[in-house]
């Protein structure tokens, strides 16, 4: 029985794997875009302040927020790493 448990899971393990390489790749590119975005979003926020517009200003901050790297990008972040975390403890469980 549990032989048949590691061979179901040798796809898993490596389906994990490969996406959490490809996410990690494409997470650490956007996260160099939106680091750029979220400079260019606050320069517009300030503008938005001195304009004498502080309800769009607060919206575009929040916006800032978001985008930057403390905002969605970790959370991504946090999302590939338990991705991996998946896959390595599938391959542990594969080699026991």
């Amino acid at each position: 029985m549990r032989l048949i448990l590691k061979l179901f899971a040798v796809p898993f393990a490596l389906a994990f794997s490969i996406a959490a390489v490809l996410l990690s790749f494409i997470l650490s590119v956007s996260d160099k875009i939106f680091g750029v975005a979220s400079g260019l979003v606050s320069i517009v926020a300030v503008i938005l302040f001195i304009s004498g517009q502080a309800a769009g200003g607060i919206a575009f901050l929040v916006v800032t927020f978001l985008v930057s790297p403390v905002g969605i990008p970790a959370l991504a972040g946090l999302l590939v790493k338990g991705l991996g975390s998946a896959g390595g403890t599938l391959r542990a469980f594969i080699f026991s």
